[in-house]
């Protein structure tokens, strides 16, 4: 066990805690000298990685939330999180997730590029799926560029409870957590791969989401650090790849199918947003940007075509406000789509 960077002091109170508990397998006392068992220490903030055999996950999952909660309560302990790890090489398809919540689907919303309305449709998508009779979580994993409050109209700080865990605030039924929250609406996010790890992994382990049907992550655009942590860090149900339909938009939606299909993650299929403009006044239809582009896209990737949404005013307008279109107005033409597509998955 590390332990030479956390105070003696602290170090007898987490050792008593620790020790307190019997193995869920061996029924064996536990030791803080074991070394399956690790502790990481920094600006009072406490990560105990706990090595397990990754078959035998459920029988540690009580332990686990009860040493969370014991330990959040020694004075000077900002926040604790305790990691099931495995270093087993035998069966590699049993690795523990790191990034741990209990919701039945976890759906990744990504893009090849940015600009393509991910955020907005991971907005609307989360509401329908909750207008369906679902719990739902949003996570604002866009590190570099949140949009998740703006949509939501959720400007306040969240606090912690008395795990001194984060809890999401709550809009439209909705469970959500951004970066956006915790930093400066203006403070732009300059971050290499570890401190993404690390914001990632407080936005998971450190909220207290509660039981969930779905949990909606809204990724960054491209192919980086949070998405290849999340692909093998998190149990992903699917990821759902949004794109418009030119071919400069779909070059690096390629990259994004081969990405996840090499990290084992299952697609869930493909949409086409700004596939057209309904004029107003003349009731024409425009390609503005082509048309059909991501369904031929899908088809050639083998991968399912989810839909096509248009470009609408309105539903920039309400997005702007912090008033989803799908919540705002749920019976125009565009809620509609979103309601398709939310019954589709």
């Amino acid at each position: 066990m590390k332990k030479s960077s956390i105070p003696e002091e602290i170090i007898n109170k987490i050792k008593q805690i620790i020790e307190n508990f019997d193995d869920p397998l061996t029924k064996k006392p536990l030791k803080i000298d074991d070394p399956n068992i690790n502790l990481a220490f920094k600006d009072n903030h406490l990560n105990i990685s706990f090595e397990i055999d990754p078959s035998k996950i459920d029988a540690y999952l009580e332990i686990k939330k009860k040493l969370e909660e014991n330990i959040a309560k020694i004075k000077d302990i900002l926040s604790v999180n305790v990691i099931l790890t495995s270093e087993k090489k035998s069966h590699p398809e049993k690795k523990v997730a790191r990034f741990l919540v209990n919701s039945k689907n976890i759906i990744a919303i990504a893009s090849g590029k940015g600009g393509v309305g991910k955020s907005s449709f991971a907005t609307n998508l989360a509401l329908a799926l909750k207008e369906l009779g679902n719990r739902v979580g949003l996570l604002d994993a866009d590190i570099y560029g949140p949009s998740i409050p703006r949509m939501m109209g959720v400007y306040e700080k969240p606090v912690a409870n008395e795990n001194k865990k984060l809890i999401p605030l709550e809009r439209y039924g909705i469970k959500c957590m951004s970066i956006g929250f915790l930093i400066d609406v203006d403070t732009p996010a300059i971050w290499r791969g570890p401190m993404v790890i690390k914001a990632l992994d407080q936005m998971f382990n450190g909220v207290e989401w509660g039981v969930l049907d779905y949990l909606i992550i809204d990724l960054p655009p491209g192919t980086g650090d949070a998405h290849l942590s999340l692909a093998q860090e998190s149990k992903l149900t699917g990821a759902i790849i949004i794109s418009t339909p030119q071919e400069v938009a779909l070059a690096d939606v390629k990259k994004g199918i081969n990405m996840f299909k090499k990290v084992n993650v299952p697609l869930i299929g493909l949409v086409e947003n700004m596939s057209y403009f309904l004029c107003e006044k003349c009731d024409t239809r425009h390609e503005i940007f082509s048309n059909g582009g991501a369904r031929n896209q899908a088809l050639q990737s083998k991968i399912p075509f989810l839909g096509e949404l248009p470009i609408d005013k309105n539903l920039r307008i309400n997005s702007d406000n912090g008033t989803p279109i799908v919540f705002s107005d749920p019976k125009s033409e565009i809620a509609k789509k979103y309601f398709e597509i939310a019954k589709k998955i």
